[in-house]
């Protein structure tokens, strides 16, 4: 049973990220993603750093379409200091300045898509760590998801 699990969770956290692929990809299609306002490109500058900001203390051990924790131990530097899961985070931050922009119901319904996608991929993943690393759930009782001190 205890197999189940994990293969469980890595085909949801599959599922997850072809929601975030399929939703950045309609607010692309739609016109929806990039935005000429400048609210948005501030944003959407800000969610960009933040991903590089992440990727760069994360190393290259980041670049896998699987939920699985990685080897190398945890990170809780650099960005994650102030969130768990900041390249989640800058990727709702990023698509999410778009749709509001736009503010069409297809694009905000393509944001609600991005963001589910996003929290089903951080609960996934959440899982595998607590098991792969126990210190994780220290960390998680400290540090929030999403957004720093609030979610």
């Amino acid at each position: 049973m205890k197999a189940r699990v994990p293969d469980m969770l890595t085909s949801l956290s599959r599922v997850s990220l072809l929601l975030m692929i399929l939703a950045m990809a309609g607010l692309l299609v739609t016109h929806s993603l990039v935005s000429p306002s400048p609210a948005a490109i501030v944003l959407q500058c800000l969610a960009f750093l933040l991903m590089l900001w992440a990727r760069a203390t994360f190393g290259t051990r980041s670049f896998h379409a699987l939920a699985e924790p990685t080897p190398g131990g945890l990170v809780t530097t650099g960005p994650y200091h102030f969130i768990r899961h900041p390249i989640y985070a800058a990727a709702c931050l990023f698509g999410w300045a778009g749709a509001l922009h736009s503010g069409s119901a297809l694009a905000l319904s393509l944001g609600a898509l991005l963001f589910l996608g996003a929290l089903g991929r951080m609960l996934c993943e959440e899982r595998l760590l607590v098991r792969r690393y126990p210190e994780y759930a220290a960390y998680a009782q400290v540090t929030k998801r999403l957004v720093p001190y609030v979610f």
